[in-house]
């Protein structure tokens, strides 16, 4: 059964570019990302993890932690990191995790027969400190990702993770919020002392609470 939002990620003991790695012990008490690619030596692949590398330091500053994983074995892995430096003129500094027997690919339900029965496909999944789901994405093995995309997400999740607000569409960080239905105006005048705009009951804009 494919993982859904809320779910535990499954923890996994596997190989990778950094050593072994004890999934949930690795993760600590951080935010992870957990992204999977088809194959190594691929064209896009090569941009993506190479694109990885140059956000490390935006990842670093959210307190998350990545780490990219396919079915190629380990000393493939590290081959393939070496044309990752040279085209991408980058230093790759996160794990790549070996996964040849499938074991992680099973657990994430990350083989889509559809697709291609022995490869992985391009999934996501972020995860939060308590371990769970909080966004899956799958993208046809013809597409990169967006990376600063996920970091927008990331943005938004740590961001409605301490406040009682959501973010519209194309939301990016230092933007005004949406308050939660939930929350009623009187309770809103307290919860959000820059004040708050409303266009219907329903919809109501507050400047983003930790800026």
């Amino acid at each position: 059964m494919a993982l859904r939002l809320g779910d535990i990620a499954p923890d996994f003991s596997a190989d990778s570019t950094a050593g072994p790695i004890s999934f949930h012990q690795w993760l600590g008490d951080g935010w992870g990302i957990l992204f999977s690619h088809p194959a190594d030596y691929t064209p896009v692949c090569t941009t993506e993890l190479g694109a990885v590398a140059r956000l490390g330091s935006e990842f670093a500053k959210r307190n998350v932690k990545v780490a990219a994983i396919s079915v190629d074995p380990i000393d493939s892995h590290r081959g393939w990191v070496s044309d990752i430096n040279e085209t991408q003129h980058v230093t790759v500094n996160y794990p790549i995790i070996a996964d040849p027997v499938k074991k992680v690919a099973a657990l994430y339900d990350m083989i889509h027969p559809n697709a291609d029965d022995k490869a992985t496909v391009r999934s996501v999944f972020i995860i939060g400190p308590d371990k769970k789901i909080k966004l899956t994405l799958t993208y046809p093995a013809s597409t990169g990702r967006n990376f600063l995309e996920l970091l927008r997400v990331i943005d938004s999740l740590q961001l409605t993770a301490k406040f009682r607000v959501a973010t519209p569409a194309d939301w990016k960080d230092g933007e005004d919020c949406i308050i939660t239905p939930a929350v009623k105006d009187a309770e809103a005048t307290t919860l959000f002392p820059k004040g708050f705009r409303v266009v219907k009951p329903y919809l109501r804009y507050t400047p983003q609470p930790n800026r």
